[in-house]
């Protein structure tokens, strides 16, 4: 059965844009685009005109509607979609891309729910591009796409460009397309084969820092630090208060004589999701030891001084001062797990 509506939304614009040419063609099923698609984008359509070329009965066929830089729309101007929602249109689906509107100074509004529980209620799908922060969800997006693409990768490559893309993972696609156009399809790609094209390296999420510093590998946190300020732009002030999160969790299990992991998230206040964050933060307070994390406490304190104008040092040599001075305190402590 086909959807009557298919709603794509997402925070990430070429991931969205990706989502949407992927479903249109799955949409089209090999009919021809400018046979098949009425087209509305950019900032000077009504949802009306929309929902008219929906709800018209075409004399050459299924029609597919497109609809573009949706996010324009407020609820109240979206009232003619919700109502088209009640009744279909059975020789018509329709396309609703949520992406922004062209117009840099045009707001752009959050989904309503109204318009996701009209969708639902027809029998259409409300669909989220965004890849889940989740390690192992994002391992699995990033093996399906490489996959499907025409050329093969040998372990060792598929390795090299997710540690190069590390949460950038929205780059995958333009990079999966131009090695299709280098490369016969088939080949079996090495890592100097895709090396050139890997473009610089992308941000990577806060825990891979925090594992790199309870490692006590000072060049590995250093590294990952960097990435996260230059690809991720993550401001240090922000990067200061993962850090901080991370051994205060120290700080509160050390000496409170918690055996188990159930128990240091309760203590912590960790009441839904996974528990791992606890049990992770439990071992290393045990690892380091109170005077250890006492001065690790010392030293982030120190830097948020220095990062709000106590000393005329660039912002980004005391982030790694402070992440290379952690690592070091956990090497001792790393042996002793």
């Amino acid at each position: 059965m086909t959807e009557p509506i298919v709603l794509l939304k997402g925070s990430d614009p070429v991931l969205l844009a990706d989502a949407a040419g992927d479903r249109l063609a799955a949409m089209l099923g090999g009919r021809d685009h400018d046979e098949v698609v009425d087209l509305f984008s950019g900032d000077d359509y009504e949802m009306a005109d929309a929902v008219m070329a929906a709800t018209a009965v075409s004399m050459f066929g299924d029609r597919v509607i497109v609809v573009r830089n949706a996010s324009q729309f407020n609820v109240e101007a979206l009232g003619p979609l919700v109502a088209y929602a009640a009744d279909p249109n059975p020789t018509s689906q329709v396309l609703v891309v949520w992406d922004k509107p062209l117009s840099p100074s045009a707001k752009a509004h959050a989904v309503p729910k109204k318009l996701t529980d009209a969708v639902k209620a027809c029998g259409g799908t409300v669909s989220d591009s965004d890849v889940s922060p989740n390690a192992k969800v994002r391992q699995g997006w990033l093996d399906e796409h490489l996959a499907s693409a025409s050329v093969k990768f040998l372990p060792q490559t598929k390795s090299a460009i997710v540690a190069q893309l590390g949460e950038d993972v929205s780059r995958l696609g333009g990079l999966l397309r131009v090695l299709e156009a280098s490369f016969p399809a088939g080949t079996k790609l090495s890592p100097e084969d895709v090396e050139p094209f890997l473009g610089e390296a992308g941000s990577v999420p806060p825990w891979e820092l925090t594992d790199a510093i309870d490692k006590g590998d000072v060049a590995l946190a250093v590294t990952k630090l960097r990435r996260m300020m230059s690809a991720g732009e993550r401001h240090p002030l922000a990067l200061m208060a993962t850090l901080g999160t991370h051994f205060q969790r120290m700080l509160r299990l050390d000496g409170s004589g918690v055996r188990s992991e159930q128990e240091a998230a309760d203590l912590l206040g960790m009441k839904k999701g996974s528990t791992f964050p606890a049990k992770k933060a439990m071992q290393q307070a045990r690892a380091l030891g109170g005077d250890r994390i006492a001065r690790s406490i010392r030293l982030l304190a120190r830097a948020d001084v220095d990062l709000r104008g106590a000393t005329a040092v660039p912002t980004e040599a005391v982030m790694e001062v402070l992440v290379a001075r952690l690592a070091q305190l956990s090497r001792g402590g790393a042996s002793r797990r």
